[in-house]
C-alpha cells in the first residue's frame, strides 16, 4: 500500500524569505550603506525574524496537514488556505526589499498610512529599475520553487530545532549589531505594528511630565530675560519651515548661501543653537509647536485632534487675547490627517494647497507666492486696530525635492542634496515676498517673526539615513530656530540653551507679555535655565533620545542597544561612548521612561 504524503510549501517560503533578505542587504551593501553588517553576529541578528516567520508557517502548515490527513473532506480547505498564505508573505517579503534598502525598515502601520496620503510625487521618484525588479525577481522564484512531499505530519524535526536556536541566538544578537532595522521581517513588522495601533489603549489627554531623573540638567544658557515683554502689541508672523536642517543654513555655519533672506532676518535677531525637533515629521512636530507638548508615541493624527486631545493651543490663546488667527499651508491638509490636527485650534483662517490654488501644484502642494499672496490678502482683510498671528508653512524642501513653480533654481542638481538646496532657496525667496508685503503695508515694524524648522533632512549623513523620519541623529532633529523683531533687537545674540519644539508656544508667549498657559509642557527659553531636551520616532525602529549639554543619547526601543555621542568633541557622530559611561546611560534610560 502507498504511504500518503503531502506537499510543503514551507521549504519553498523559507528559500524565498532568506532570498529576499539577502537581496535586501546586498543592494544596501551596493548603495555603500551597510558597514555595520560586516561582523560575525551580523547574519543571525539580520534573519532571525526571518526564521520566526519561516517556523511559525511550518508549524501551522504541518498542523493542518495532519488535521487535512485525518479528515479528508478539508484537503481542498487545506491546500488553498496555505496556498494563500503563502502568496500573501511572498507578496509581502517582496514588495519590501526596496522599502526596506531606501528606509532601514520593512513598511510599518505608520509607514502605510502616511504612504496613503499626498505622497504621490515623492513615491515615483524611488520607482527605479533595480527597486521595482527586485520584487520581480523574489517573485519569480517564488513560481519556480517547487514544494516538497512528505508523509503527512512529519516536519524535519532537526531543521526546526537549528531554526529555534538560530532565531533564539539571532534575538541576543541584536543588541550588539547594528543593523540599521535590516533584521525586521516584513511580514511580523507589519502584523505587530499593526496589532500595536489598534489594541493600544486610547492616549491620555494629559500624559505624564518628564521623569525627575531629567532634572537638574547640565549645559550653558544665555539671560534673554530683557526681551520679556518687550514685543507686546505686536502681530506675530510664526514661519515653519519644511523638512530644513539647521546645517543648510549659512546662520548654523553653512558655506553654500541658499537662504539669503534668512540669512538677513538672522542678523538682527536671537539665534538658538542648538534646537530640536520633537519628532523627524512634520505633523507631530506641528502638534508640539501648536500645543507645547510631546506629540503621542504610535498614535495617528486623529488622536491629537481636537476632539480626542484637549491642549491649550497657541491659536486659541492669542485669539481670546485679540488676535486674529490664521494658518496658511503651502502643502495639504490631507497629508498624514493634517486636519485633524489644525482643526478646533483657535484659526480663524484655516487654508492648504487644495483652497489656495495657485498657478502650480503638484501631489503635495502649491506654488509658494501663491500662498504668500493669500497670507498677505488675510493681512488686507483686517481692520487697522487688529493685531494678527499668521502661520506660514513652506512646501518647498519636502521630498522629492521639486516645490511647484517656476522660481529660480540657482544650483547645479548634481545630487539630491542639491535639488533640495534649490528646494530651500525657493521657500527663502517666498520669506522674501511676505516680508516685502508686509514692509510695503508698514508693518514689519510692528511684527514678531518666529522662524522654526519642524524637523531636519538626512542625505546618508548616516548608514541608511535618508530623509527625515527615521533616525535621531543631528541632520534628522537638529533644526533652526530664530527670532527676530525689527527695532528691538540689535546684532545676531547667540543663545546656547537647548531649544525644542515644545518651547515655540510657551517663547512666543513670553515676547508678547502674556502669562504661560497651565497644559503646556514646554517653557520658555528666555530664562538662563540650563535644561535637557527630549526627542523620538517610531516611524520605523522605535527610538528615543535626549541631548544634555554636550552630550545625547540615541535608545533603540527595539534592541536595547544605545548610542552615546560628545557633540562638542564629535559632532557628526561616529564614536559610540555609551560603553564608557554606564551611569549616563542609566539616567539618560530613566529620563525617557514616560516618552
Amino acid at each position: 500500500m502507498q504511504k500518503a504524503v503531502t506537499s510543503m510549501l514551507t521549504p519553498a517560503l523559507a528559500v524565498v524569505v532568506l532570498a529576499a533578505k539577502a537581496l535586501t542587504v546586498a543592494l544596501r551593501f551596493g548603495d555603500g550603506a551597510a558597514g555595520g553588517l560586516g561582523t560575525p553576529l551580523a547574519p543571525l541578528a539580520l534573519i532571525h525574524q526571518d526564521l520566526w516567520l519561516i517556523l511559525i508557517f511550518g508549524a501551522g502548515e504541518t498542523a493542518l496537514a495532519t488535521l487535512a490527513h485525518s479528515r479528508p473532506a478539508l484537503n481542498s480547505l487545506h491546500r488553498v488556505l496555505i496556498r494563500v498564505a503563502y502568496a500573501l508573505v511572498v507578496v509581502c517579503v517582496a514588495i519590501n526589499v526596496p522599502v526596506a534598502r531606501l528606509f532601514s525598515t520593512p513598511a510599518t502601520f505608520a509607514f502605510l498610512h502616511a504612504m496613503g496620503n499626498a505622497v504621490g510625487d515623492s513615491a515615483r521618484v524611488f520607482l527605479t529599475p533595480i527597486n521595482v525588479g527586485a520584487p520581480l525577481a523574489i517573485g519569480a522564484l517564488a513560481l519556480v520553487y517547487r514544494p516538497i512531499r512528505l508523509p503527512p505530519g512529519r516536519i524535519p524535526v532537526g531543521a526546526f530545532a537549528v531554526g529555534m536556536v538560530a532565531a533564539l541566538a539571532g534575538g541576543a544578537a541584536v543588541a550588539h549589531v547594528p543593523t540599521m532595522g535590516l533584521h525586521r521581517n516584513a511580514v511580523i513588522t507589519l502584523v505587530r505594528t499593526s496589532a500595536a495601533h489598534y489594541m493600544a489603549p486610547p492616549p491620555a489627554n494629559d500624559p505624564s511630565p518628564l521623569s525627575p531623573a531629567c532634572a537638574p540638567a547640565e549645559g550653558d544658557a544665555a539671560d534673554l530675560l530683557d526681551l520679556r515683554g518687550a514685543a507686546r502689541n505686536r502681530n506675530v508672523v510664526l514661519i515653519i519651515l519644511e523638512s530644513t536642517a539647521a546645517r543648510f543654513l549659512t546662520a548654523y555655519g553653512a558655506r553654500r548661501e541658499v537662504t539669503p533672506n534668512l540669512t538677513a532676518l538672522a542678523r538682527d535677531a536671537v539665534l538658538f543653537q542648538h534646537a530640536y525637533a520633537a519628532y523627524p515629521e512634520s505633523i507631530k512636530g506641528l502638534f508640539s509647536m501648536l500645543c507645547a507638548r510631546a506629540p503621542i508615541a504610535g498614535g495617528q493624527a486623529a488622536a491629537w485632534g481636537a476632539g480626542s486631545t484637549a491642549c491649550d493651543a497657541l491659536p486659541a490663546g492669542l485669539a481670546d487675547a485679540g488676535y486674529k488667527t490664521a494658518l496658511l499651508h503651502a502643502g495639504r491638509f490631507a497629508y498624514l490627517g493634517m486636519n485633524a490636527v489644525v482643526r478646533d485650534r483657535g484659526f480663524h483662517v484655516l487654508e492648504d494647497g487644495a483652497s489656495i490654488g495657485g498657478a502650480f501644484s503638484s501631489s503635495f502642494g502649491v506654488d509658494e507666492p501663491a500662498t504668500v499672496r493669500r497670507l498677505l490678502a488675510f493681512v488686507d482683510g483686517l481692520q487697522p486696530s487688529e493685531k494678527f498671528f499668521a502661520v506660514y508653512m513652506p512646501i518647498a524642501g519636502h521630498h522629492p525635492y521639486h516645490a511647484p513653480g517656476d522660481g529660480a533654481r540657482p544650483f547645479a542638481e548634481d545630487t539630491p542634496a542639491d535639488a533640495y538646496a534649490n528646494d530651500l532657496f525657493v521657500g527663502d525667496a517666498a520669506i522674501g515676498l511676505l516680508r516685502d508685503g508686509l514692509v510695503r503695508r508698514g508693518l514689519d515694524a510692528r511684527t514678531l517673526y518666529v522662524v522654526v524648522g519642524d524637523h531636519g533632512e538626512a542625505f546618508f549623513e548616516h548608514e541608511g539615513n535618508f530623509i527625515h523620519s527615521l533616525f535621531l541623529y543631528e541632520e534628522n532633529v537638529r533644526v533652526p530656530f530664530l527670532i527676530a523683531a525689527p527695532g528691538l533687537m540689535r546684532g545676531t545674540r547667540r543663545a546656547p540653551q537647548l531649544a525644542s519644539a515644545l518651547d515655540v508656544a510657551p517663547t512666543i508667549l513670553d515676547l508678547l507679555g502674556l502669562p504661560p498657559r497651565a497644559g503646556h509642557q514646554g517653557r520658555s527659553l528666555l530664562p538662563p535655565v540650563p535644561r535637557l531636551v527630549t526627542f523620538f520616532t517610531d516611524q520605523g525602529v522605535p527610538q528615543a533620545a535626549v541631548r544634555e549639554g554636550r552630550w545625547k543619547m540615541i535608545d533603540d526601543r527595539e534592541s536595547g542597544r544605545a548610542q552615546l555621542f560628545d557633540l562638542d568633541a564629535d559632532p557628526d557622530e561616529r564614536t559610540n561612548l555609551a560603553v564608557a559611561h554606564p551611569d549616563r546611560i542609566r539616567r539618560y534610560r530613566a529620563c525617557l521612561a514616560g516618552l
